[in-house]
């Protein structure tokens, strides 16, 4: 928004702003508030280059490509019109994935700068696991290097281009400037007879002290029907739609720049609160990934076939340009034998995600703001009174003495910890709200320290930036210092911050960052960090590393044995590491709810499975169906947690009549059931990157009727769900893929797979299936919180598929320590085959010292698909016999026994032991 008029006194111009700012009218989405590629100098240049038409385009020098000491491939790329030549490495890791790092050569002529490289993203041992590349075949003008037995690289010298083909065919996977529009503004000093370096918009000056610095390149997959990934944006379509091309109307690139926009368009391509420039290309034929690890502004097209006029278009191949306002090139190529291995690759990089806490996975009750103490004791009470499980209260900014983090209100909430032990004592947990804006207040010690020490983000002329946000004038701690990280994980000891206690963990908003008068409502680009960097250059990682201080003072407060929660809205790659986030503030309207299944999947293809849209819509009052249904829908998402505006009525999930609470009850019994199956779900996310919530297509990658679904999705391999997004919808099409066949949820009935099923839509669910073939783990026992259930026992309900085989895994840990990482844990794999079910530890041997055990055992056996009419099982060792009857496929009230179940077999889910049906 823009700064008030200057000749308001004090006073009066921050009441002006907060009321502007907390205003919903004021805050909405205006379209004009906001940089389109037209505005961004940048961009538009890029954009309106035609292929191969740039008058300097790159070359390797001749004879300096070679293989360095370190294992690497070097090469100068030069052109006589450049100041100084482009230094070119490529690299290897294990077991497909190619890296190319370009800058300028700074031994030749040193300019007034150097680029930023993002620091902190990569994994430190990236360089140790770096592969020896032999040396490269050369023969006229294209050199050729082995990257795998079956991959290799081609670079063709003048004009440079890079290729990623298959070695044995020599088709293509992915290549690099193969339409001559790579280009790499060099720094340069300015000189008083150049032309204004000066960016203007709206009433904002962008001084731009260093000059343009952009890079452009295009990316090509091969063998792919769609492209997916680039969060942040706002869609109801999980592929990236072209942007540009032959029957493409007038569109923006896709914008990765972090932004606080506030009630958000449901269907566009502007930059929301995250940017991840990561994007997968996937078709029956091949599977590819691309990720350049930059934080400046990218703007990323989609290019429709036919938009390179000298490059005949080809069938399964996807052209796209990336833009970026400055940084350098450190790109990574990944190729898989299918959507899974990419995404590994990418996590192999950056990351695997941090194992949540048991109660994480639970429900989450938020809003903007509780009152007071009082106002949390009647929440928690509602809970407990309407039987609905919830483990974890939330409080917002209001919370605070004054906007002041760290702090409490003493009026409102007098007593925080004996507020959190009442809640603690129902195994609940709470979370408070810690944002980066610092209130400048000489009496705030917080702001004293940090001036006194420096610590601030500077703007253009080196003094302390003073921004508006919550509390009106405020300042930034400049969170790309490693001393200033640990400064801030400090301030979350108890000692530090009055009134925690180990119960209670943080929210981090408004981190992207969000400044109410500074331009595009966020920190001028030529304000100063750490190291002569300006914003510009780490603007989509500053979120990132406030989420990283504040995790590790979490981890720091509990001595390294307490799991951190931490909820962050802004978020760049590597953010996996440290906690969830969720899509922002989204609306009370249909299509927000559709819009965030493609919002959630990318965020999981990306990297970040802990993630979820705010159930209900955070601003707004959502009609009455509509919040039933995100509720049905939001009981699968891997975060899952009700939020909403202060301008909105309340609407904790009892208020709308006994029927609908009953229903938003049973949706979360539901979650409540399936926590042992998304419990194993996170620790599979925790080794290997793959998702909590899956697109239908990680699933089965081989079946094109999956590439373009953007309403189902699948919870882990078993799962398959689909929401209703319409009012007043009475019939929906879910189409169910694979051969087997899937069972309905709720009664069990089958449905044939690869077909698409009209279904009549019901009131008190949304279509959900289990896949024939699987064993889902649950614990059906109703409880207040996940805390409470740890010691009851489990049901197993098997889906037989058509060979009357299935198989399932379960895993669990103390559900909070780190433990786990020395051993102690159970991980048992269950399969079902001839008659018989067995189960087998699956957890590695000599993983370190600590043991876990459970004395939790299996009470019901439930069996979908069971042909014979068996009426007894046997369960070894002990040749105990047991019943086999027909019983319901849950527990909830007035549900028929349709299903043959074996009751109490009472095997400790710790054990090997084997069920034989008789």
């Amino acid at each position: 928004m823009d700064p008030p008029p200057r000749r308001l006194a004090a006073p009066l111009l921050l009441a002006v702003l907060l009321l502007a700012a907390s205003s919903p009218a004021a805050r909405a989405w205006k379209k004009d508030e906001f940089r389109n590629c037209n505005q961004t100098p940048f961009c538009k240049r890029a954009r309106t280059r035609a292929p191969h038409s740039l008058d300097a385009p790159l070359s390797l020098a001749s004879g300096s490509l070679s293989v360095s000491p370190d294992g690497s491939i070097s090469a100068e790329l030069s052109h006589p019109s450049r100041p100084r030549p482009l230094v070119l490495r490529l690299s290897a890791l294990p077991p497909h994935a190619l890296r190319l790092q370009i800058d300028e050569d700074y031994s030749t002529a040193t300019p007034p700068h150097r680029r930023f490289h993002v620091p902190d993203v990569l994994l430190p041992d990236i360089e140790a696991r770096t592969l020896h590349l032999p040396d490269p075949r050369t023969e006229g003008g294209v050199s050729t290097v082995a990257l795998s037995d079956d991959l290799d690289v081609v670079v063709r010298h003048d004009p440079f281009e890079l290729t990623v083909r298959r070695a044995r065919s020599g088709d293509p996977v992915l290549s690099f400037n193969s339409h001559g529009l790579f280009d790499f503004e060099p720094l340069r000093e300015s000189k008083p007879e150049d032309e204004t370096w000066e960016e203007h918009f709206r009433s904002h000056t962008d001084k731009r002290p260093r000059g343009p610095q952009s890079i452009t390149l295009d990316v090509s997959f091969y063998g792919a029907d769609f492209v997916y990934g680039l969060p942040e944006h706002g869609s109801t379509s999980l592929a990236l739609r072209p942007t540009r091309g032959p029957g493409v109307e007038e569109s923006e690139p896709y914008r990765l720049f972090n932004l606080d926009v506030f009630e958000y368009l449901h269907e566009s391509p502007f930059g929301l609160y995250g940017s991840i420039p990561f994007m997968i290309g996937h078709g029956a034929r091949a599977s590819s990934g691309f990720f350049w690890l930059n934080a400046a502004e990218m703007q990323i097209d989609v290019l429709a076939p036919g938009w390179d006029e000298a490059s005949a278009p080809e069938n399964g191949r996807i052209d796209t340009l990336w833009m970026a306002e400055a940084g350098v090139v450190d790109a990574f190529f990944f190729v898989g034998s299918e959507p899974k291995d990419v995404v590994k690759q990418y996590v192999s990089v950056t990351g695997t995600p941090s194992m949540p806490q048991q109660f994480a996975t639970a429900y989450h009750q938020c809003r903007w703001n509780y009152r007071d103490e009082a106002d949390v004791d009647g929440v928690d009470a509602g809970f407990d009174e309407h039987d609905i499980p919830y483990d974890v209260l939330w409080l917002d900014i209001e919370h605070t003495d004054g906007k002041r983090y760290f702090t409490w209100d003493h009026s409102a909430f007098p007593n925080p910890e004996e507020m959190q032990r009442k809640i603690a004592g129902k195994g609940r947990k709470m979370v408070t709200i810690v944002d980066p804006h610092i209130k400048r207040d000489g009496s705030f010690h917080l702001h004293q320290e940090a001036t006194d020490k420096g610590y601030y983000v500077k703007d253009a002329n080196g003094n302390d930036y003073d921004g508006w946000c919550w509390p009106g004038s405020s300042s930034y701690p400049d969170m790309l210092n490693p001393e200033i990280r640990e400064w801030w994980a400090d301030k979350f000891s108890y000692e530090n911050y009055k009134g925690s206690t180990p119960t209670l963990y943080i929210w981090n908003d408004m981190n992207e960052p969000s400044v109410f008068n500074g331009p595009e409502v966020t920190m001028p680009r030529d304000a100063m960090h750490y190291g002569d960097v300006e914003h510009r250059e780490l603007h989509n990682a500053y979120g990132y590393y406030f989420h990283m201080a504040t995790a590790d003072g979490l981890l720091k407060r509990g001595q390294g044995k307490d799991r951190p929660f931490v909820l962050s809205r802004a978020f760049f790659a590597g953010s996996q590491r440290y906690g969830a986030v969720w899509t922002g503030d989204n609306s009370a309207d249909w299509d927000h709810l559709k819009s965030s299944i493609p919002m959630v999947l990318t965020l999981g293809l990306t990297g970040l499975p802990f993630s979820g849209a705010d159930v209900g819509g955070f601003f707004g009052n959502p009609e009455p169906d509509l919040l039933v249904r995100w509720y049905q829908v939001g009981a699968f998402y891997p975060f899952f947690r009700g939020h909403a505006h202060h301008d909105t009525k309340r609407r904790e999930p009892w208020l709308f009549g006994e029927r609908r609470t009953s229903i938003i009850r049973e949706a979360i019994h539901m979650r409540y059931s399936l926590l042992p199956y998304f419990y194993t779900l996170f620790r599979e996310a925790s080794v290997n990157g793959i998702p909590v919530m899956r697109p239908l297509w990680l699933e089965f990658p081989d079946d094109k009727e999956t590439y373009n679904n953007d309403e189902a999705f699948m919870v882990g391999p078993s799962i398959l769900a689909q929401g209703i997004y319409e009012e007043g919808q009475k019939s929906v099409s879910v189409y169910l893929p694979g051969k087997e066949s899937w069972y309905d949820l709720r009664n069990g009935s089958p449905y044939k797979g690869s077909v698409s099923h009209k279904l009549q839509v019901l009131e008190d669910s949304i279509p959900s299936f289990q896949r024939a073939g699987t064993i889902v783990p649950r614990k059906d026992r109703f409880r207040r919180s996940s805390t409470q259930m740890v010691n009851d026992p489990y049901t197993l309900v098997i889906a037989l598929n058509s060979s009357s085989a299935a198989e399932g895994e379960l895993y669990v840990d103390d559900g909070k320590s780190f433990d786990y990482q020395q051993g102690a844990f159970i991980h048992r794999r269950f399969v079902y085959a001839d008659n018989k079910l067995t189960s087998f530890n699956i957890a590695p041997d000599n993983l370190g010292e600590k043991k876990f055990t459970s004395e939790c055992v299996i009470e019901r056996i439930i069996i979908l698909g069971l042909r014979s009419g068996a009426k007894k099982a046997v369960i070894e060792p002990g040749n105990q016999e047991v019943e086999i009857e027909s019983g319901p496929i849950s527990l909830r009230s007035g549900s028929s026994p349709v299903a043959p179940t074996i009751r109490r077999p009472n095997v400790r889910i710790a054990d090997d032991w084997t069920v034989r049906i008789a």
